[in-house]
């Protein structure tokens, strides 16, 4: 009996454009999963075409479970190491061409809506927030949008607009 696997998912990546503009971060992924040794492949290898070889990977591990010493990642090793201090919403990738790739790491569990949102923002060339600012103000967005009402809303359920007289009283 064979066993045929499934061909590996894409990385969910959003990149910064090709431009003169730097800013903190460099785009966005979005992992499926917390565990690293699954979700490091996909990631190097769409980012091996930007990047070039990447070769080590620095995270916090405030959002890792399991922060593994080694990855084989595209016929290769990527050190991992783990660094508290560092903000626990984001990744560095370091590779011998380029240098460094600093992304946003949002949450597997995020809903689409909201990790789109988080993709863009982090990939707006120039942008001065960080991985932290971008989640905390996702979260407080996501609040308001949970606990509020649109205007359209409260028009809709509150009356509208007053209904004009009868055409008797006119």
């Amino acid at each position: 009996m064979t066993t045929s696997l499934a061909p590996p998912l894409s990385a969910r990546l959003s990149l910064t454009p090709d431009t003169p503009l730097a800013g903190l971060l460099d785009g966005a992924w979005w992992p499926r999963s917390r565990d690293l040794t699954v979700e490091l492949p996909p990631l190097v290898d769409g980012l091996e075409e930007h990047y070039g070889r990447i070769t080590r990977v620095a995270v916090n591990p405030a959002r890792w479970p399991v922060v593994p010493h080694k990855v084989v990642v595209a016929g290769h090793t990527a050190h991992v190491g783990w660094f508290t201090e560092q903000d626990p919403d984001k990744m560095i990738l370091l590779s011998y061409t380029v240098g460094r790739c600093d992304l946003l790491v949002i949450p597997p569990g995020t809903e689409p809506a909201a990790a789109a949102r988080l993709m863009t923002a982090a990939a707006r060339p120039g942008s001065v927030l960080t991985a932290g600012v971008l989640m905390s103000d996702e979260a407080a967005t996501g609040r308001r949008m949970r606990g509020t009402r649109s205007v359209e809303d409260a028009w809709e359920t509150d009356g509208g607009p007053v209904p004009p007289p009868p055409a008797d009283e006119v």
